[in-house]
């Protein structure tokens, strides 16, 4: 009997011991650690990145006005030029025929003139044939006039001072006028300044304003950083597909971009033509501003806020929601403008499913260095 007795003891002891270990671990709330990192002051800027071409700021197609093979071309690539200067000459030889033959018709029309100007005067020819004779003179006096331009246009001449760039076209070739497909025999550009035309997404095109800053770095010298300000922005996208009138037409899924030019100082005159510059554009600077990382910005019902993580009298991480109002919004972080927040304060980044978390909250993690900046968008397919 005794022994039935102290075998149940025994159960009825194990029994309980395993209750309140398992009640333990089962109540037991588990210990939460967080990421973290410290609210910073520092200077953060907001940046725009585009694509663009390098471009003269002036430029000119060198074309003859009238038909004919090219007889000799007096500049090579490379050169420079002033306005008025004698760059190539067609041949000519067509059109000095043609003034012979009108100059002869002038002269004979002339001739006719004073022969029927002398006979009218003593009532041999009627006015009618006075006329007729002053309207013949007039005409042939025209033909010579425009067989002279046209000989004169043989020789072409640079509209303007500036380099030819690229090849011109070889004396014996064909130079065709004309106003829709004319033979360019030339190019002649103002390489003394650069331009740079870029394409910017529309929805960062908001955020760019004339007078801004930009560097860019080009692929022909990748470890030069060059400076551009923004000059002009254009008040049409690069397909006007606005202008439903001109059959213009653009998917709702297409990308809009607008064309922002810059000025490019090129002292050292590195920069060619049709190179292709990678742009980031200041949109917007803040001086010692008072700073939190993107990704540990959260939404509720009550606005933004962010968890600033203390410690309780067991030592244990407590998370704590600050409030805040915000301003420029940098590559990885963002200016904070208002709320109870000071540098030095430890605020979590740790990613919790379900949480709201603020449509602007594309950052990259972390906090970064000095003069973070926000690439807003991306550059445009070239």
């Amino acid at each position: 009997m005794k022994w039935k007795i102290l075998i149940v003891a025994v159960l009825i002891i194990g029994a309980a011991v395993g209750y309140k270990f398992y009640t333990e671990e089962i109540v037991a709330e588990p210990v939460k650690t967080y990421e973290t990192t410290k609210v910073m002051r520092m200077d953060l800027t907001k940046i725009v990145s585009a694509t663009g071409t390098v471009q003269p700021r002036d430029s000119v197609e060198v074309s003859g006005k009238v038909t004919a093979r090219i007889k000799e071309i007096l500049v090579e690539e490379n050169d420079r030029v002033t306005a008025g200067q004698v760059v190539a000459i067609l041949d000519g030889k067509d059109f000095e025929a043609k003034l012979d033959q009108a100059n002869f018709t002038l002269t004979n029309a002339k001739q006719k003139l004073d022969r029927t100007e002398r006979l009218y005067k003593i009532g041999a020819k009627s006015e009618a044939e006075l006329q007729d004779a002053q309207y013949e003179y007039d005409r042939a006096k025209s033909s010579v006039e425009l067989a002279e331009d046209d000989v004169n246009q043989t020789v072409i001449t640079a509209p303007m001072d500036g380099i030819v760039v690229g090849e011109p076209k070889t004396p014996g070739t064909m130079a065709v006028q004309g106003s829709t497909n004319p033979t360019v025999i030339m190019r002649i550009a103002d390489l003394s300044e650069k331009l740079i035309k870029a394409k910017v997404d529309e929805t960062d095109i908001g955020s760019v304003a004339v007078g801004e800053h930009a560097t860019f770095t080009v692929d022909a010298y990748p470890d030069k950083t060059f400076t551009a300000e923004v000059i002009k922005i254009s008040q049409t996208d690069v397909s006007n597909s606005w202008d439903t009138s001109s059959g213009s037409s653009s998917s709702s899924n297409s990308v809009i971009y607008y064309y922002v030019t810059f000025h490019a100082p090129d002292d050292e005159n590195l920069l060619l033509p049709a190179m292709t510059a990678r742009l980031d554009i200041v949109v917007g600077r803040v001086r010692d501003a008072l700073c939190v990382p993107i990704v540990a910005l959260k939404t509720d019902a009550q606005g933004s806020y962010v968890e600033r993580i203390t410690k309780d009298a067991q030592g244990k991480e407590v998370a704590e929601k600050v409030y805040i109002t915000v301003g420029l919004y940098g590559e990885d972080l963002v200016e904070v403008t208002g709320g109870d927040l000071k540098p030095g304060d430890d605020i979590s980044t740790t990613y919790e499913a379900g949480e709201n978390k603020s449509s602007k909250s594309q950052g990259k993690g972390g906090v970064g260095g000095m003069g973070s900046g926000r690439r807003m968008g991306g550059p445009p397919p070239m």
